[in-house]
């Protein structure tokens, strides 16, 4: 029977190394193969597969004590706050963003950035890749500690190929957008974000801290 850490390990590298090989390597070829519309269905099924494995994988493996660290208020204050700005940046991410599959996202690309996107072009990369730091800070146990790390990868490592992607499929429209926006978070912007992004980002922190298996957020406090 094979160790349900070994499982998560293979699972976490299967989900994050098919999601980077079908983006770009293989994208190509399964188009031609498949149509625009069955490639999004076996990118669609291969995605929910592997994550499902890795989440049998996690939950079948018992919490455990922190690698370091502890759980101690501290700790979840920092987590949480930061769980939080990845919700907002999540929260804007869905408003206008040009690096989504979506009709205008060319002439999204050619605007004056706003939002979230004062902040980072990869909003939502960012989102995921902070909400794995918060875990690793919050509970750093060792199916955490993989899973996080997996999701960090793929969305840090991504934003960065889906950079030369774009470059190649928007041409000027994206070297543009590369130009007036950052790779890398500024943090001061948070704030002049706008309202949208702060009230989705929070219905979403205190949603999700609120069905989180441990109590976090506010509610460790409620």
């Amino acid at each position: 029977m094979v160790d349900p850490l070994t499982s998560l390990i293979a699972a976490s590298v299967a989900f994050v190394g098919t999601h980077f090989a079908m983006s770009h390597p293989l994208r190509r070829p399964m188009v031609r193969a498949l149509g625009d519309t069955g490639f999004m269905i076996a990118y669609t099924l291969v995605s929910a597969a592997t994550m499902a494995w890795m989440y049998l994988a996690f939950v079948a493996i018992p919490a455990g004590a922190p690698l370091w660290g502890g759980y101690g208020d501290a700790v979840w204050v920092v987590a949480s706050v930061i769980t939080l700005v990845a919700m907002v940046l999540f929260a804007g991410s869905l408003i206008g963003n040009p690096a989504l599959p979506a009709p205008g996202a060319e002439q999204a690309a050619q605007k004056e950035p706003s939002g979230v996107f004062k902040v980072t072009r990869h909003p939502m990369m960012w989102g995921f890749a902070l909400w794995a730091l918060s875990h690793l800070i919050a509970a750093p146990t060792a199916r955490t500690v993989v899973v996080a790390l997996a999701i960090g990868t793929l969305a840090l490592v991504g934003a960065h190929l889906q950079d030369r992607k774009k470059e190649v499929l928007m041409g000027d429209a994206w070297k543009s957008w590369e130009a007036n926006t950052s790779y890398w978070p500024r943090l001061g912007h948070l704030f002049a974000a706008g309202a949208i992004p702060w009230i989705g980002g929070i219905v979403i922190w205190l949603g999700a801290t609120w069905l989180h298996a441990m109590e976090a957020g506010v509610w460790r406090w409620v």
